[in-house]
């Protein structure tokens, strides 16, 4: 079974990526320094596929670290990497943290794998669209310029992958472009943890829902969209797991777009804020106390993705719709609220 390099692999994404992984066959290997996930999310992992994963703690901004592992383990054929620090306010008040800890982590990777041959996926973001100029947005659309230093490092990141690719033969990189991840696995054993208060919008709603906060507060109401509130592609984490388990199978295959290529990770449909309250709403049988507030600097308004070349070329489309989304979601915040993790 090829070995898989997972870093950041006891975070929200990434652990149900170990689990897909799994699934498919591949010995998951984790590197997380925990700064912004849980150790218990171990147990977690273990309870779903009935072995621990191999895990290794420590940070990826330590050059000699990294290269002592990637000497110590020969038998890695693949990355998926998705170790960053990722909160957009946080990255506004905090540049020179975001742009430390998400480049030197990638570069310190790249380095100590050159000269081997590595299937390399990276975890990138719709972001880097910014406010498209027309919907749904292709891979193709203009990158446009970053709303925040998050943003911005992704962008950089995908022209470090893409020149890279360019001087040197040994990698094979794919950069897959989320929407809006939400839903937690269907054994509700692992799911989003957010550390504080959270940054995403299910939960918020969730956390609101179970009486952990007050109220949810929806930043606009006077966009211009169909209800006046914002538009999102939400897409399930267990579909976008599967999206990387995708994308590493291609690399193997030998993907024909050369060392270098972006997909869209999403459903192909939008929701608006209020339409994912409502969906949760009916979803969860509860009652949601939310008020519409102003405008929150920094959000698009609308956004999602055309996954056309995901379908045709990735071999890999989302199967979890939005009440699936929802309900897995509740399912996880209800386990959380018997089993605190953190």
């Amino acid at each position: 079974m090829s070995k898989i390099l997972v870093t950041g692999g006891t975070g929200y994404i990434g652990s149900h990526t170990v689990v897909e992984l799994h699934n498919a066959g591949y010995t998951p290997v984790i590197i997380d320094n925990l700064s912004n996930s849980n150790i218990q999310i171990l147990d977690q992992i273990e309870k779903i596929i009935g072995i621990r994963p191999e895990f290794h703690q420590f940070d990826l901004c330590n050059e000699a670290k990294v290269k002592a592992f990637v000497q110590e383990n020969p038998a890695i054929s693949g990355i998926i990497h998705f170790a960053a620090s990722k909160a957009v306010g946080e990255s506004v008040e905090k540049p020179l943290k975001y742009y430390h800890n998400n480049f030197f982590s990638l570069i310190n990777l790249l380095n100590a794998y050159q000269g081997k041959n590595i299937n390399f996926v990276f975890s990138s973001s719709c972001t880097v669209y910014g406010e498209p100029d027309s919907l749904p947005v292709t891979e193709s659309a203009p990158v446009k310029k970053a709303a925040s230093p998050y943003g911005n490092t992704k962008q950089i990141a995908e022209e470090i992958l893409e020149e890279t690719a360019g001087a040197y033969n040994n990698y094979n990189f794919i950069a897959l472009r989320y929407f809006n991840p939400v839903g937690a696995h269907a054994s509700a054993l692992i799911g989003e943890l957010p550390i504080g208060v959270p940054q995403n919008l299910l939960p918020f709603i969730t956390q609101t829902a179970i009486g952990k906060r007050e109220k949810l507060t929806v930043f606009g109401g006077d966009y211009d969209t169909p209800d006046g509130s914002c538009i999102r592609d939400y897409i399930h984490v267990v579909d976008l797991a599967k999206a990387h388990v995708a994308a590493i199978r291609l690399l193997e295959k030998g993907n024909p777009n050369g060392g270098y290529d972006v997909f869209n990770v999403g459903t192909g449909n939008g929701y608006s804020v209020l339409e994912a309250i409502a969906a949760f709403e009916k979803a969860s049988g509860q009652k949601l106390n939310y008020v519409v507030g102003p405008r929150r600097e920094g959000d698009i308004i609308q956004v999602w993705g055309d996954v056309t070349k995901s379908s045709e070329q990735l071999g890999w489309r989302a199967e979890l719709g939005i009440d699936e989304m929802m309900a897995s979601a509740w399912a996880w915040e209800k386990y959380l609220k018997e089993n605190p993790i953190g």
